[in-house]
């Protein structure tokens, strides 16, 4: 599946919920969902810069392709960083670096996101492209 797929199959869903609010939840329900992160990778390397919350991003790659392993101290910051590593794992480095797709307005997040949520969900995609860059490079 494409990152534009995933996106879409995301955008339906967040799309089902009629409020704000039940989104947010969808958020916190995609964080608790994400509980196999080890802890020995909670590394200063991983941290992504420019996140309210620590949040960490652990790239891995296979058969020419990224997959991204990720968690956070907070469960917003763990669901948005959750679903972000999923549109981007599993493609190859050169898709994701020529991904424009701007997910919070795709998703309509930025209105229940707090700016510096918002910002930290950018910092996040700016870390996955960087790393598919240096693989490129």
């Amino acid at each position: 599946m494409s990152i534009r797929e995933k996106v879409d199959e995301y955008k339906k869903i967040l799309d089902i919920f009629p409020n704000d609010q039940e989104k947010y939840q969808y958020l916190i329900e995609k964080a608790k969902e994400n509980d196999s992160f080890p802890l020995e990778l909670r590394l200063d390397n991983f941290k992504v810069n420019g996140c309210q919350s620590q949040v960490w991003l652990v790239p891995e790659e296979k058969d020419e392709k990224l997959f991204f392993n990720s968690d956070s101290d907070a469960l917003i910051a763990k669901g948005l960083v959750t679903l972000i590593a999923s549109i981007y794992s599993d493609e190859k480095a050169e898709d994701i670096v020529s991904s424009e797709i701007d997910l919070m307005e795709e998703f309509e997040l930025g209105v229940i996101l707090s700016p510096a949520r918002r910002n930290g969900a950018y910092s996040m995609l700016k870390t996955i492209k960087e790393y598919a860059k240096n693989l490129i490079s």
